[in-house]
């Protein structure tokens, strides 16, 4: 290994992706790409179902993005399918959109009563497009507060608890509800972002061109922790017991690349339940979550988001949060996928950060290896960005003379 390649890529998703994809074609660095599961793309994977339904086995993922950079660098690996995301949920055995708009309003609310909210949502935000839920339940306008607090009981309440595990009061609410405020107009977008879409062939079609690059190895199947292994106190990475010096890349959970000798970081995993169907429609949009009712938070209909017409034949995924046990990875489908954000993880990720920045060639990145929440836009923008410096780190002769970074 350490003859063979300059450097290691672990973890296949966007983060570990992009990065082999630049160090590759924009510095003709040998990179070996070390994937623990049997498949690249990492979350985003997809795949035919036995109908031919293309699913996304790890929950639905819409692309979208403002930035002309992100969006040019897909591109090159990509054909889009233009896609507005619309997500509805179940309140009180009626669909309304999400985030809670005016049409929610209106079909949950008497007509009188709806339209009263709406003079006094227009006369108390005249400017805004949308306000937090917390913030509307502070109102003091009594019949506003009240609307916050009936958008956060019906909305968010439950569907937090299920989610995280545990209740709003012992989060940070604030954090985790303003990707989707209350909206005052009826624009039922899910995202706002000018750019929506999914890759015209799949993410994994995506991924796979990208990592197609000349010099990437990709090993599927393999779990870096059991080749690579950290020395803080000598700043080194051993590669199959031998000091590695290129760049090392790791897109893994922070805890378990140093064994977990700081105690793990908590995280929330996810198990889906996947259906195929003999109908041709199962649910009006692509999303339905169930906040009140039922084990599971959302059933995923993925025609919806890929475009395929196919005519008596479908495919859903009901989604069910768990706590994530690392002795269980894997199984079943469960991967940590969210970090509990509290002081309590925060002091104990300091202290892995602090042993991973004794070893000078070991780089973190993404939501596993930052412990931190990206949005697949962020990441694309966070690798990139990782890449810039990387690129701009290494010796001149292995810069990258007139190509496009």
């Amino acid at each position: 290994m350490n003859t063979a390649f300059d450097a290691i890529v672990v973890g296949s998703g966007f983060a570990g992706a992009i990065l082999a994809e630049r160090l590759a074609s924009q510095a003709s660095l040998r990179v070996l790409v070390l994937e623990r599961r049997n498949h690249v793309a990492g979350n985003m994977f997809d795949a035919p179902d036995e109908n031919g339904v293309l699913v996304h086995r790890y929950g639905p993922h819409i692309f979208r993005s403002d930035s002309e950079r992100v969006i040019a660098y897909l591109s090159r690996f990509t054909e889009w399918h233009p896609y507005q995301h619309r997500v509805l949920a179940s309140v009180d055995g009626v669909l309304v959109p999400v985030p809670f708009n005016l049409t929610s309003l209106d079909r949950l609310f008497p007509r009188e009563t709806a339209l009263d909210l709406r003079r006094r949502i227009a006369e108390a935000f005249p400017d805004r497009i949308g306000v937090p839920v917390s913030e509307l339940r502070r109102h003091p306008d009594e019949a506003l507060a009240r609307l916050g607090q009936f958008v956060f009981d019906k909305i968010y309440r439950n569907y937090t608890l299920k989610q995280w595990g545990l209740p709003p009061e012992k989060l940070d609410f604030e954090a985790t509800t303003r990707r989707v405020p209350v909206r005052l107009n009826e624009d039922d977008r899910y995202f706002q972002h000018r750019f929506q879409g999914l890759p015209q062939d799949g993410y994994t079609a995506l991924f796979q061109k990208m990592l197609a690059a000349p010099g990437i190895t990709v090993r599927t199947g393999v779990d870096a922790l059991e080749h690579l292994k950290p020395d803080a106190d000598r700043g080194l990475i051993l590669a199959d017991g031998q000091p590695f010096h290129g760049p090392v890349i790791y897109s893994g959970a922070v805890d378990a690349l140093f064994g977990c000798r700081f105690g793990a970081l908590p995280w929330r995993a996810l198990r889906f339940e996947h259906e195929s169907l003999p109908v041709t429609q199962f649910q009006p949009a692509a999303v339905v979550n169930y906040p009140n009712e039922h084990a599971f938070t959302r059933i995923t209909e993925f025609k919806h988001m890929t475009g395929q017409v196919l005519e008596g034949r479908t495919a859903i995924a009901r989604e069910y949060p768990l706590e994530f046990r690392p002795e269980t990875a894997g199984s079943g489908g469960t991967e940590p996928c969210y970090p509990i954000l509290c002081e309590e993880s925060a002091a104990l990720l300091k202290r892995y950060q602090e042993e991973a920045a004794r070893i000078p060639n070991l780089h973190l990145l993404g939501r596993l290896g930052e412990y931190r929440y990206y949005d697949m836009n962020d990441i694309v923008t966070r690798a990139l960005e990782v890449s810039d410096a990387l690129l701009a780190a290494l010796p001149s002769k292995t810069q990258p003379s007139s190509r496009e970074r």
